[in-house]
């Protein structure tokens, strides 16, 4: 990866920091995108004690709002206008519903739509490293929570019925279908996307929640496996030469897994992605 030129959202702690460190120390230069900036500086310098001879970059952003995303991606598109790596890993469950500045329910305006205008924003800069005649990536990091998810397109939102899991799920369905639309896409322009499921990990994820949820998650916490451990399927993905042009998969483990029986139906990924598309306000 020396030379490389990555950018890692949700970097501040959990399994996003600890891809960019792993990243670091394979000697690519590493964006780190967050909310909170004195995380960011303190994440920085950490890798750069861990890593001394790395190049590390920090990108203030709240990635459920899509003015910040647009904002952030400008930043990132003048600062490297090549991107060999795309890592979407910022996400949250939260136990009560919420609409962000954009008036959309915000699990889904995180932990789905958020990929959606990052990755769009940034494939100019993935197709600069594709015509320099580099392999760049597009990573998403999923859940096998979305074997549990259904797309629910009358009440994407949860307007009608808010449940925390089941808003959580439907998002993550929605990172493996807009890989596998988004993978469609791109063929023939050299850049690849893929998704994974990291385990049941723990981090900061389930922080934003309480009552039953909250209490059950704490109580399965000893359980789980390391934020290291679990990024090392993220890593995999990113850097592993026998994925040079493998795309539109789904991987848990560091293998190659089938994903949901949903996940794969070519309709929903095509209506998913004109209605994801519309939310952003993006032309399809």
């Amino acid at each position: 990866m020396r030379g490389k030129v990555c950018l890692v959202t949700g970097a501040t702690g959990g399994i996003g920091y600890e891809t960019a460190l792993g990243l670091a120390r394979m000697g690519a230069r590493v964006g780190l995108v967050g909310r909170d900036g004195a995380k960011l500086a303190g994440c920085a310098d950490r890798i750069r004690a861990a890593a001394p001879e790395a190049q590390v970059d920090t990108y203030r952003a709240d990635l459920s709002s899509q003015g910040e995303i647009r904002r952030v991606a400008a930043e990132i598109r003048a600062a490297a206008p090549r991107l060999d790596l795309l890592v979407n890993n910022a996400g949250a469950i939260f136990d009560r519903r919420e609409t962000t500045v954009d008036g959309i329910e915000r699990t889904w305006a995180l932990d789905h739509l958020g990929y959606v205008l990052m990755t769009l924003e940034l494939l100019d800069s993935l197709s600069a490293s594709a015509e320099a005649g580099g392999r760049p990536r597009i990573v998403n990091v999923a859940s096998a929570a979305h074997t549990r998810g259904h797309i629910d397109f009358d009440d994407l939102g949860g307007a009608r019925r808010f449940r925390p899991m089941r808003a959580y799920s439907q998002a993550k369905l929605g990172n493996v279908l807009f890989t596998a639309a988004l993978a469609r896409r791109l063929a023939g322009r050299g850049i690849t996307a893929n998704c994974l499921h990291p385990g049941v990990v723990d981090t900061g994820f389930a922080k934003n929640t309480g009552g039953l949820f909250g209490t059950a998650w704490s109580l399965i916490r000893p359980f789980l496996i390391s934020p290291e451990r679990g990024a090392r399927t993220s890593l995999h993905v990113a850097t592993a030469p026998e994925l040079d042009g493998v795309t539109g998969r789904y991987f848990s483990a560091s293998q190659e897994k089938t994903s949901s029986a949903e996940s794969r139906d070519e309709a929903v990924q095509d209506r998913l992605w004109r209605v994801s598309l519309e939310q952003v306000g993006r032309a399809g």
